[in-house]
């Protein structure tokens, strides 16, 4: 046997889990850049009116609710010498790199009087970066529960994954400070500024893609022939949908993603409208203090919480700390920057929970349905999952639209008024709790734990066992 076959059946590894794991700079990096920058360059600098915006945010998720389930569908079903995933992985990274530069480069000249152009434009190019992003991640993610087939496994594999995903938030919240002077200020200078920081984005993004590419480890041998039972397109989607652990899981994942959405999405305004903060280094550092703490919080909380609580009751306990910790955005003001340093470091606390179960319990509902259907389907649940965290982005852009109508900012101005600095307020803690309350009543209702799951475990460990045999 040889050396790259033997590593792709043998269990977990530090080497193997750090190449798996560089993905996540790559990632995180492009996705959370996009998140934390796109609406407040398109806001502030470029100043497109806010309906224009939540508009185009609408559109881009509409088209994912078709993009993400069918490349979901077609990954399941491809068959190459390079397994599922690869390929897909391949096409998208270099794409991916240059749209993150052009996603800053409106054709107009910025400014109130471009807005039908410029809109086109931002509507185009961020359903792009879509397209080419869910090309990439649906398919690096899928890797995830097929690679780490055990709960130990996957457990240690995790701690080292999100390591990786904590640099790839350096990336995108603490990178872009080096480059942008001030993330809201409306003019050409920044208009290059964000340019720049594009074009080293794109850069890091190829790069750590190359390298995710190369040593990342291979579909397993055990797996290569289930191309062949992949369910049709809609089946696809039936199968998923009848699932009753995936159905109480979505609603607690949109509450989630509602809330990594609406955070960062509104922290540049929120710290220069509210906080006073103009200094894009400072801003990148109340980002920077959540995700310091999150990775410590991973290692020496969550980590132990969850092999002692499983997964379900430890995303409780960790939704309803988040909830807590986000109260003081309702009462910070200007001239209180240390506070709100402490503030946004225990946010952390919470966020980092989540971080670390999410995938944990995905991972778990797609064994459950290799169980059911002898077929392992993570694409085609990666997919459809993606499809329900558009609604998460509309829900997002829904929220923050009409707050803005309503408090008279359609069109980015300073200072801000006292109902845009409550508004923004509200949007930081007020519908992120609502979600989070949300998402606990749901993930309480979620039937993959205790019994069953070790259950299903077991199921599966014969299963494969099994499969072992035929190859």
């Amino acid at each position: 046997m040889s050396k790259k076959k033997k590593e792709n059946t043998e269990g977990y590894t530090f080497k193997k889990a750090v190449s798996y794991a560089t993905g996540q700079i790559a990632d995180q990096g492009a996705y959370q850049s996009f998140t934390f920058l796109v609406f407040t360059f398109y806001f502030a600098v470029v100043q497109l009116e806010i309906t224009l915006i939540t508009v185009g945010f609408i559109i881009w998720a509409l088209w994912n609710s078709f993009n993400d389930p069918m490349l979901g569908y077609l990954s399941d079903r491809t068959h190459t010498k390079f397994g599922r995933r690869l390929p897909y992985i391949m096409i998208a990274i270099i794409p991916l790199g240059v749209i993150l530069f052009l996603l800053f480069t409106p054709p107009l000249p910025i400014g109130v009087e471009n807005q039908l152009g410029n809109f086109t434009y931002f509507m185009i190019i961020i359903i792009l970066f879509e397209l080419f992003y869910t090309m990439f991640s649906l398919n690096a993610t899928s890797l995830f529960p097929e690679t780490f087939i055990s709960k130990d496994d996957r457990t240690k594999a995790n701690n080292v994954r999100q390591v990786f995903l904590i640099l790839g938030l350096v990336v995108a919240f603490i990178l872009p400070s080096l480059f942008i002077e001030d993330y809201s200020d409306p003019s050409s200078k920044a208009l290059g500024e964000y340019q720049i920081f594009g074009i080293v984005l794109g850069i890091i993004v190829i790069l750590i893609g190359g390298v995710f590419i190369k040593f990342t480890p291979r579909e397993k041998a055990e797996f290569k022939e289930d191309y062949k039972s992949a369910p049709g397109f809609f089946n696809s989607i039936k199968m998923c949908v009848k699932s009753k652990s995936f159905m109480w899981y979505i609603p607690a994942e949109v509450a989630n993603w509602f809330v990594y959405g609406i955070l960062p999405t509104l922290v540049p305004l929120y710290a220069k409208a509210v906080l006073g903060m103009v200094d894009a280094r400072l801003i990148s550092v109340l980002l920077g203090c959540t995700f310091l703490s999150s990775a410590i919080f991973i290692t020496i909380l969550w980590k132990p919480v969850v092999r002692k609580m499983g997964n379900r009751r430890a995303w409780i306990l960790s939704m309803s700390i988040w909830i807590l910790t986000l109260l003081p955005l309702m009462f910070l003001g200007e001239n209180m920057e240390i506070f709100a340093m402490i503030v946004f470091f225990f946010i952390g606390l919470g966020l980092s929970g989540s971080l670390y179960i999410i995938d944990l319990i995905i991972a778990d509902i797609v064994d459950e349905d290799e169980v059911n259907t002898g077929t392992r389907r993570e694409a085609g649940y990666y997919g459809i999952n993606a499809f329900f965290l558009r609604l998460a982005i509309i829900v997002v852009f829904l929220s923050i639209g009409p707050v803005f109508i309503i408090a008279d900012w359609e069109v980015f101005t300073l200072p801000a008024s006292v109902e845009v600095q409550l508004g923004l307020r509200i949007l930081m803690f007020v519908y992120p709790a609502v979600a989070l309350g949300i998402a606990i009543l749901s993930i309480y209702k979620y039937p993959l734990d205790g019994e069953r799951l070790i259950k299903v475990k077991e199921d599966l460990q014969k299963i494969h066992e099994e499969k072992k045999l035929k190859v």
